[in-house]
């Protein structure tokens, strides 16, 4: 089976889906691995690396005639999904919740569509699949940085001959991989640092990383499902606001990592709460995107200055602006999740099994994950039959 590696063409995306140290572990295999011209540049990749590792160079449409499955970063655009052929694979951060139309359209094409933003995070057999982990562990350490570049003091006590600076007061709201990571590096960076998530059990994981919990008295335990924080009523979301907000006005930094898969991100930071900060504070809000951020004034892929002297920085896609980590981590997501579904050299698809199931989202001219269904047509998603036990 050929597995090709393509070259991403987003606007700022960097990243690549297989470094070279991984093309032997897919020859151990039994795959053969192509990868198209330039695909690693970005990333500082040059095509040499990949050679001397054992895969092929291979022009644009050499890949996309030749691959049996191809490996990549973001959804392919419309231009992409046109060279895409019956009976290939894609796999890739797809997704699928968000734009359900792309579902339909490689369903109607006969492309088998994986996603790995579809997968089962909690399975403990996933972990080393779980992509949108290691990316944002990623974006947490730069959101950091950047707010210490854009921040007009030091993050750190600093005792000189000309006096002394305060250490920099940081707050991170969401404490999941990415917030746990942004509490990391602060600390590191000598930042005071607080954090806050409306589900309880992450207090203990908080302080495991030196930081203190805010604890609320208006705290409703939002434990939701899949390791995910449920939405809050908007009662319940009211009365923690207003007391959140008195925490937020005495920050320097506030770094915002909440996010819902699929969904508008929950408003964490209002407008009172950003008007009531000191001139010269930063925010970055790492869940800004087209729907919608955690902060009321941020705006996707820009940087905002408000009256009150307040930076809110809603940076685009973090874990391309470090692409040489971000995919040596992707890559190893994506090796992980392709070797689970390969069977002596071929693509085995067991729909019985818990993560091919999840992440599968369109085979056999249909649309076949249940929730991306639910968002499409019945024309759209296609025929319905059962593919259990199908392989290729």
């Amino acid at each position: 089976m050929k597995v090709g590696v393509a070259r991403e063409r987003a606007p700022g995306e960097r990243r690549v889906a297989l470094v070279p140290d991984l093309v032997p572990k897919l020859a151990a295999a039994g795959l053969d691995v192509l990868v198209e011209r330039g695909a690693g540049d970005g990333a500082a990749i040059p095509d040499r690396a990949y050679e001397e590792a054992g895969a092929r160079i291979v022009a644009t449409d050499a890949l996309y005639k030749d691959a049996d499955v191809i490996l990549r970063v973001q959804k392919p655009s419309a231009e992409e999904v046109g060279r895409l052929r019956e009976g290939q694979a894609v796999i890739g951060l797809l997704t699928p919740l968000i734009d359900p139309t792309l579902a339909g359209k490689l369903a109607k094409k006969g492309v088998t569509a994986i996603s790995l933003d579809a997968l089962p995070r909690t399975l403990s057999r996933a972990q080393g699949m779980d992509a949108l982990s290691s990316q944002a562990n990623v974006g947490g350490y730069k959101a950091v940085l950047i707010a210490a570049a854009a921040y007009g003091r030091y993050f750190p006590l600093l005792t000189t001959a000309a006096g002394t600076a305060k250490p920099a007061n940081v707050l991170v709201l969401g404490i999941g991989v990415a917030g746990l990571q942004a509490i990391g590096t602060a600390r590191r960076l000598g930042a005071v640092v607080r954090a806050y998530d409306v589900r309880p059990e992450t207090e203990e994981q908080v302080q495991l990383v030196g930081a203190q919990f805010v604890t609320l008295k208006t705290a409703i335990d939002a434990t939701g499902s899949g390791g995910y924080a449920r939405a809050l009523s908007p009662e319940e979301q009211s009365a923690q606001q207003a007391e959140l907000n008195g925490v937020i006005a005495g920050m320097d930094v506030v770094i915002t990592t909440a996010q819902v898969p699929g969904r508008k991100p929950p408003l964490l930071v209002t407008g009172d709460a950003v008007r009531a900060m000191k001139s010269g504070s930063v925010i970055v809000d790492m869940a800004a995107s087209t729907l919608g951020g955690n902060v009321e004034l941020s705006k996707a892929g820009e940087t905002v200055m408000t009256e009150n002297g307040v930076t809110i920085i809603a940076p685009d896609n973090l874990p391309a602006t470090m692409p040489a980590g971000a995919s040596q981590f992707y890559a190893r997501n994506i090796s992980a999740l392709l070797l689970h579904l390969v069977k002596d050299g071929g693509l085995a698809l067991d729909f019985d099994e818990e993560i091919t199931a999840a992440t599968v989202i369109t085979h056999g001219g249909a649309v076949v994950a249940e929730p991306v269904k639910a968002l499409l047509e019945p024309a759209t998603a296609g025929a319905t039959a059962s593919p259990a036990g199908t392989t290729r």
